[in-house]
């Protein structure tokens, strides 16, 4: 089950109290006082790991009580702390405070660490509080309360391609094709209901030259999606992170739609509405199912490609039919993104 949003409440332990009391020693007759402070309640700890890739654990568990500190004892024994709770997240989750809306953290990398609820600070014990004129304190300190807080959490894949085209335009036997994902392949519309991530190689097994990057296949699109039709636009946000898209267009007459042109301009609409900035992604477009192409719908793509000035690999997913030239356009086109961040930071 791909769950890509969430909301919990997290509550940090509470410190412990701060113990009162005196020394009664035998020979001792004026022990003083000896009351321990309080334990430190323990922390509410996020941290991102390679080995989730969906927030489905937070969505029938989404409450999470950190353990509070011991009280303060005699003999100036001070409270054990409360231990931490760490909540496991996938790369790519950003936290949000459920409340006010302030992100409070975007998980970009595997093993960060952030303290989203601190546990209460122990109270003192009377010991604390004994000074050279007042010897005997009888005052003691309680513990202090731990954070409570409300957060939403959303999960942004992280690929540095992203696939994106109308329903059943081969998206998915696309990425089976180049990757070792295997996502449901029919042949009806909206066969792919989340998001789908592959790992693409390009050269060969154990050459230092070998690249390799990963691939997002993103539920298919149709027009209105920005207002709720068909499946929205609530997979859109996992090709923000994204370096290039991929737009694929079927060229077939299986699909009944005539105009690929206007299959072009409705996809670009909605990634433009979605509010992203995802229509400024560079793109390279994809002709599929050439093994069935209609030569009309063929040469209107291209000529339209040239006019663009955008590069065209006609391809068929199903027989392989230059999927390794689109790969190998993918693997040099994110070579030279890549190169220009590293310019761009270098300035």
């Amino acid at each position: 089950m791909f769950i890509d949003e969430a909301k919990i409440r997290v509550k940090a332990g509470d410190g412990g109290n701060g113990c009162m009391a005196f020394r009664r020693e035998k020979f001792v007759p004026r022990g003083g006082p000896s009351g321990g402070d309080g334990g430190k309640g323990g922390d509410v700890v996020m941290e991102s790991s390679e080995r989730h890739n969906t927030l489905v654990h937070f969505r029938f568990n989404p409450e999470y009580n950190a353990e509070r500190g011991r009280h303060g004892e005699g003999a100036n024994r001070k409270g054990r702390d409360g231990a931490d709770v760490v909540l496991k997240v996938p790369v790519g989750t950003i936290v949000y405070d459920d409340e006010t809306g302030e992100r409070l953290h975007d998980f970009s990398h595997p093993d960060e660490r952030v303290v989203i609820a601190r546990g209460g600070r122990g109270g003192r014990g009377n010991a604390r509080f004994a000074t050279s004129t007042h010897q005997a304190p009888r005052e003691c300190e309680p513990g202090r309360p731990g954070e409570e807080r409300a957060y939403r959490l959303e999960l942004k894949l992280l690929a540095d391609v992203g696939l994106v085209g109308y329903p059943n335009v081969g998206k998915s036997t696309l990425i089976s094709r180049i990757s070792a994902a295997r996502p449901k392949i029919a042949d009806y519309p909206f066969t792919t209901l989340q998001p789908n991530l592959g790992v693409v190689a390009v050269g060969n097994l154990g050459d230092p030259d070998q690249v390799s990057f990963v691939v997002a296949d993103i539920p298919g699109l149709i027009e209105g999606a920005h207002t709720g039709a068909g499946l929205g636009t609530q997979f859109l946000r996992h090709i923000e992170r994204t370096r290039l898209l991929v737009h694929l267009v079927d060229v077939s007459d299986s699909s009944g739609r005539p105009d690929p042109l206007h299959d072009l301009e409705v996809i670009a609409g909605e990634l433009k509405s979605f509010g992203a900035h995802l229509e400024e992604k560079p793109v390279l477009l994809a002709a599929s199912k050439m093994d069935i192409a209609n030569k009309e719908k063929l040469s209107k793509l291209r000529r339209y490609a040239k006019k663009q000035g955008l590069e065209l690999y006609p391809i068929s997913a199903a027989t392989g039919e230059g999927v390794e030239q689109l790969k190998l356009a993918m693997s040099r086109r994110l070579e030279e993104l890549r190169q220009r961040e590293a310019e761009a930071l270098a300035d």
